[in-house]
């Protein structure tokens, strides 16, 4: 799993604290860092071979950037690629990147054992 920081949001305390418990339940995790591009984040899962990216968003920018790394993701022929979605997502948000691909959108609060879960049924 690829877990990535996009835009210009600052905040990862949220993706290191999915990216350990992941990682503490047995996948291999790959944290990307701050500031990430949807192309960099593209390509780090085509380099990397990953089954699933892990976006983490509370800029308020998920309308933008995640629709723009769903349409590279097609574009790259990776559409086995899951792509599930964390931060502060409106619901409706929520339900508008799902008709785009998303997998599952995962918003403050949810627990770790359920996005744990999730990413586990999602591999299998």
């Amino acid at each position: 799993m690829l877990v990535a920081k996009p835009g210009l949001d600052g905040h990862d305390r949220g993706a290191k604290v999915i990216a350990r418990a992941l990682r503490d339940a047995g996948m291999e995790v790959i944290y990307t860092g701050l500031r990430q591009t949807p192309e960099m984040i593209v390509n780090a899962a085509l380099q990397e071979d990953v089954q699933v990216i892990g976006l983490s968003i509370l800029s308020g920018a998920h309308n933008a950037i995640v629709p723009r790394v769903m349409a590279l993701l097609r574009e790259r022929e990776m559409t086995d690629v899951k792509v599930v979605v964390g931060g502060i997502i409106p619901d409706e948000d929520a339900v508008a990147l799902k008709r785009d691909g998303v997998a599952a959108v995962f918003q403050p609060g949810a627990p770790l054992e359920e996005i744990v879960a999730f990413v586990r049924g999602a591999v299998e």
